[in-house]
């Protein structure tokens, strides 16, 4: 006889408590994702794997993996197939600047009707303009490790007040001008390297 299987605690936030919902009612959401996301959400009312189970016509032992996975990696990183057996792509530091910069913004910034961004379009924004803007590790970014990385800075792109950067409305021009120092500075070594008039060392102070 099968021993008995000890409930474990599942916590999750009101954002994944939210997009859930919306997978399991979803009709253009792989079947797969739909299901893992109705497990998770009847399991929070009832944990218990046995009654998820026969609610949902699933094995227990499905919904006991689907909810041990969510307790490690995150709610959301358990509607996803795990990655296989090889490297997995490093979201690299540039990348991930490049996110943090991005939920920063406003979604209607980059063309969205709405406000405020969703990790899980972020995701999809960044797997579609990441690799364009230089970040190919982007282009697999799924909506369990956006929430993960944002977590870390914790940044919530999903409530107004957590917008952290302060932008410069003059940053633009100010960087244009630093550039044209910089590019004066070096036309100016050149013409001190390929003088002949003097053998004493040039110094150029910015």
């Amino acid at each position: 006889m099968a021993g008995w299987r000890q409930a474990v605690e599942l916590a999750m936030t009101d954002e994944e408590i939210e997009t859930l919902t919306a997978l399991s009612r979803s009709r253009t959401e792989p079947a797969r994702r739909v299901s893992r996301a109705a497990m998770l959400l009847a399991y929070r009312e009832t944990p218990s794997f046995f009654a998820v189970g026969r609610r949902l016509g699933a094995h227990h032992q499905t919904v006991q993996r689907c909810v041990e996975r969510a307790v490690a990696d995150g709610a959301l990183a358990a509607l996803d197939e795990r990655p296989r057996p090889g490297k997995a792509p490093v979201i690299t530091p540039a990348a991930k600047a490049w996110l943090v910069s991005l939920a920063c913004d406003k979604a209607n910034e980059h063309g969205y009707p709405h406000e405020l961004w969703t990790t899980r379009l972020l995701a999809r924004h960044a797997r579609e303009h990441g690799p364009e803007a230089g970040h190919e590790c982007l282009a697999r970014l799924v909506q369990g490790t956006v929430c993960k990385l944002l977590g870390q800075e914790e940044i919530k792109p999903h409530k107004v007040r957590y917008y952290l950067e302060n932008r410069d409305a003059e940053f633009e021009q100010k960087m244009a001008e630093v550039l044209y120092v910089y590019r004066e500075v070096q036309v100016l070594k050149k013409t001190a390297a390929r003088s002949k008039k003097s053998d004493k060392p040039v110094a150029i102070v910015s």
